[in-house]
């Protein structure tokens, strides 16, 4: 039974060839394609002086110049010149296109056909050929709206793949830049490149992202980027990013220079870097447009920021639920009246109020969102405090915690921080001071335990690396930095 399930998936795998008699490749194509049923599929069959050409392209996809081009140019074969083999003749002669291909078989020419090429299959000929004339609808490269500079580069990825690799390639001019291109999805087949510096990254890494993204099986990917995630990281229960993403290609190249290794999927403007630890995730690029000095104080800030919207509402919480360890000199801290509901109960409200708001303001129309953040904060607020829903204190100490969210440089990270914060104020409302504690040591010990691709979460505190550790708290000058990350394994560890 096992080898003739076997021989039975061989033969549903097995590619249909090219046939000379070209009614038959005409009858397989148009009935797989959908051609009559589906607008958009373009064909056309074509009387080129004695041979006939099928010729097959996606409305939207074909450059219409050069499809047109290529009509012009087939008309102006002689009655006699394709009496000769007629597919090199055509190939290297009567079409003057720099991007061509040939293929034997039909399933490989409507996948093809379908990524947005031009297809020609020429009578009694056992190949076909392509012609790479596709032109993706897409944006120009503007500055994504979450990793945004005062100064420096303003572009930043698009939906095309082949776009974002040409700006990768703008700031990184090497020969050994390398972009391993595969497709995922039986139906989609989503163009996906694994990018990397061939003689810097870890080959071992290489192989295991190439492996795995090799092993996907799954009809489609049209959540591009997260999907691939999921099935490269295989962790869907750890709420923290395993991944870094990134729109913008000045830090894409970057990590390649330090030896990371990229993942791009088609369809999608974020980039993924691997491997990553959660203090790749607290740093921006804003810090590497100023002087070391300044830089290192906008990450202190976002550092505090950080700290603050992860600690600061369990803190005062546990607090204002125990006066007595409240210090005499900052007495002033607690609860000057008490709400009708329970204290941890409005913590609880009031940040899924918070989520309420983030999500309706990404779903809000640009002219309205000014109107319904003017309605959060008069309506929502000030009139639940009155009321005696919120006390003062909950908002004032939501409101902080919830700018430190925002100064987050990884959106991702700031989700995962939020879902800690309620976290802690859940073990403190029931068990007090020992929940604090106990909260704090599960998040560091699941931390410490958490690997991204065989990656300490936690380098280079857990393992303590002390150089790595000054970079990411001082942000030390570019000139100082003359060997790259050794958690990613570089096969060349010095800069040069």
């Amino acid at each position: 039974m096992a080898n003739m399930s076997r021989l039975m998936s061989e033969k549903t795998h097995q590619k249909k060839q090219i046939s000379s008699n070209l009614a038959e490749n005409k009858e397989f194509l148009n009935e797989k394609l959908g051609v009559g049923e589906s607008f958009d599929i373009g064909a056309h069959e074509l009387h080129v002086g004695s041979r006939r050409i099928l010729l097959y392209y996606i409305n939207g996809f074909a450059d219409n110049e050069i499809v047109t081009m290529i009509l012009r140019d087939l008309n102006n074969v002689g009655e006699g010149e394709l009496d000769r083999p007629a597919l090199e003749w055509l190939y290297h002669k009567y079409i003057p296109f720099f991007q061509m291909e040939k293929v034997d078989n039909l399933d490989d020419f409507m996948d093809k056909v379908l990524m947005g090429q031009v297809g020609l299959i020429i009578e009694d000929e056992r190949q076909g050929m392509i012609l790479d004339a596709k032109k993706y609808p897409g944006r120009n490269p503007e500055e994504p709206d979450l990793e945004k500079v005062v100064r420096g580069a303003h572009d930043g990825f698009t939906e095309t793949l082949v776009m974002n690799t040409a700006l990768t390639r703008r700031r990184v001019r090497d020969g050994r830049l390398r972009f391993e291109i595969m497709q995922v999805g039986e139906r989609s087949k989503t163009d996906v490149a694994v990018a990397y510096l061939k003689d810097v990254a870890n080959p071992k890494l290489v192989k295991t992202l190439k492996e795995r993204i090799q092993e996907i099986k799954i009809d489609g990917i049209p959540m591009a980027e997260k999907t691939i995630e999921e099935f490269m990281i295989r962790q869907p229960l750890n709420p923290f990013p395993l991944v870094r993403y990134t729109e913008r290609p000045d830090v894409a190249a970057i990590h390649l220079f330090e030896g990371h290794v990229l993942v791009y999927v088609d369809t999608s403007p974020s980039v993924m870097i691997t491997p990553t630890t959660y203090f790749h995730h607290v740093q921006h690029a804003e810090e590497y447009r100023q002087t070391p000095v300044v830089g290192a104080y906008l990450r202190w800030v976002r550092f505090f920021g950080m700290i603050a919207s992860i600690f600061l509402l369990p803190l005062w919480a546990l607090l204002a639920l125990n006066p007595s360890l409240i210090p005499e000199p900052l007495s002033y801290i607690g609860v000057k009246e008490k709400g009708s509901v329970p204290l941890i109960a409005q913590f609880i409200l009031a940040e899924l109020g918070v989520d309420l708001m983030r999500m309706a303001a990404i779903h809000t129309p640009t002219p309205l969102a000014t109107a319904m953040g003017l309605i959060a904060a008069i309506l929502i607020g000030e009139v639940a405090m009155k009321v005696g829903l919120f006390t003062p204190e909950v908002i004032l100490y939501l409101a902080v915690a919830a700018i430190g969210t925002f100064a987050t440089p990884s959106y991702e990270l700031g989700l995962a921080n939020r879902l800690v914060r309620i976290f802690l104020l859940l073990m403190v409302g029931i068990f007090a001071v020992p929940g604090f504690v106990l909260g704090i040591v599960a998040v560091l010990i699941g931390l410490a335990m958490t690997r991204s691709l065989n990656t300490p979460y936690l380098w280079p505190f857990i393992p303590f690396d002390f150089k790595a550790l000054t970079d990411v708290m001082l942000r030390l000058a570019i000139p100082l930095k003359k060997t790259r990350p050794s958690i990613v394994k570089p096969q060349n560890p010095f800069r040069k």
